[in-house]
């Protein structure tokens, strides 16, 4: 699937590394071909990853061959849809003939984040293909979600697919794993459409309620803002590293509110976005390496936070997603400094001969061979755009990035669709 090469095709682009862009190009048309790809794949990662990768080099490179690539692919995506309920099962198989099926260790039930994380891709894909079937099927999927009584606007992790009616799977709720992008997208599926479906603002903003009512808690001693996980009534106070992509978030939903950035809802918002950037640098900042573990807990009876039983640092991008933002919004330099530091600790624990490796434990530095292809997509590109004033990103205008970081316009900005896939 050559799916580090198409997930850094964006960051190449805005780079300015034109010529390693256009090699990747060529090896897209000559070899890439999903009908080789043998097993089950994620539709979630797929899609963001992959396909994300394979449009946002259309939108920036105007080239077909890529289009080509993501309509071959969004066809072949389109079969985990065919549930009885319409919402998609987990994992397809690419091939000719493939089937479709939920991820073995949850057979039953589709997870939250996979579910709301599909739209800013086949939206974009459909708008750019004439294809409005891809839109279709992805909308239909969330707005079936969204009939669903969920209390303060916070959905449940796990939803049934297998049955006649949807209904919940547990009652768990959590802004990092397997909730996080649901929450993401509702936002950005509005800013996409260029703000007209209030119905996913207005969601939004009631699930922005509920965390911000129920999640939201400050530490001891030194009065750090996190947000904490539920399980049922029992609130852990448990922070993933992927819930650092909410800082930026709650920036960008206060920039955009309907009512204004002077009004009482919205400066709730961008507050609470500083608070969490401040607490998701400071979990870089306070470890020995200056990379930040893969969770930290705030149940220390002595400090603000301890890392949890995952001391591993995987490249993780949500910080450097959110001082982006914050960066891009405001013009505050702190922004850039906290960014700075962390690109200058990767540099030194994380750099290889080879690429850029894991960290077993951020306190020991232990290097681990493997580098996911968020890295290079997410991490570096957003530390990259932190520092620059010349890119033609404008997220209040023009443009959205997927759960991935690949930037794509606006659809009232996107491209016609071609009369054909024919390329020279």
């Amino acid at each position: 699937m050559g799916t580090t090469l198409v997930d850094s095709l964006s960051t190449l682009w805005m780079l300015g590394m034109k010529e390693e862009f256009w090699e990747a190009r060529d090896w897209i048309r000559d070899n890439l071909d999903f009908d080789n790809v043998k097993g089950g794949v994620s539709v979630f990662e797929t899609t963001i990853r992959n396909l994300g990768g394979l449009l946002s080099a259309y939108d920036l490179s105007g080239d077909k061959i890529f289009l080509e690539k993501a309509d071959d692919l969004g066809t072949r995506l389109m079969r985990s849809f065919e549930s009885r309920t319409g919402i998609p099962y987990g994992t397809t198989e690419l091939f000719d003939g493939g089937r479709s099926y939920n991820t073995g260790w949850h057979p039953n039930e589709a997870v939250l984040s996979e579910i709301g994380t599909l739209q800013v891709e086949f939206r974009y894909l459909a708008r750019v293909s004439g294809k409005s079937e891809y839109e279709t099927h992805v909308m239909r999927a969330l707005d079936e979600i969204l009939k669903l009584d969920a209390k303060s606007g916070l959905y449940p992790t796990f939803i049934y697919n297998t049955k006649q009616e949807l209904s919940f799977g547990n009652s768990d709720i959590s802004i990092g794993a397997m909730g996080d992008s649901f929450y993401e997208y509702l936002l950005k599926v509005w800013l996409q459409g260029g703000k007209k479906e209030m119905k996913y603002r207005r969601m939004y903003d009631k699930s922005v309620s509920g965390i911000l009512d129920k999640l939201i808690h400050m530490s001891r001693p030194n009065y750090l803002t996190y947000v904490a996980e539920r399980k049922g009534d029992r609130v852990f106070h448990k922070m993933d590293h992927l819930s650092c992509f909410l800082g930026g978030n709650l920036a960008l939903g206060a920039y955009t509110h309907p009512d204004g950035l002077d009004s009482i809802v919205a400066q709730r918002q961008l507050r609470t976005g500083k608070q969490l950037a401040y607490t998701c640098y400071q979990m870089y900042a306070r470890s020995k390496s200056g990379l930040s573990p893969e969770y930290v807990r705030f149940d220390s009876a002595i400090d603000d936070f301890v890392k949890g039983n995952a001391p591993y640092y995987i490249l993780r991008p949500e910080t450097s997603e959110t001082l982006f933002i914050l960066y891009h919004l405001t013009k505050d330099p702190v922004y850039r400094e906290w960014g700075w530091e962390i690109f200058q600790a990767i540099e030194e624990h994380c750099k290889t001969d080879a690429g850029y490796a894991a960290i077993r434990d951020v306190d020991t530095m232990k290097q681990d061979n493997r580098m996911e292809s968020f890295f290079l997509a997410e991490t570096l590109k957003y530390l990259y755009l932190l520092q620059d004033d010349n890119n033609e990103i404008d997220l209040l205008n023009t443009h959205v990035f997927n759960t991935e970081a690949h930037p794509l316009r606006l659809l009232g900005f996107a491209p016609d669709s071609p009369d054909s896939f024919i390329t020279t």
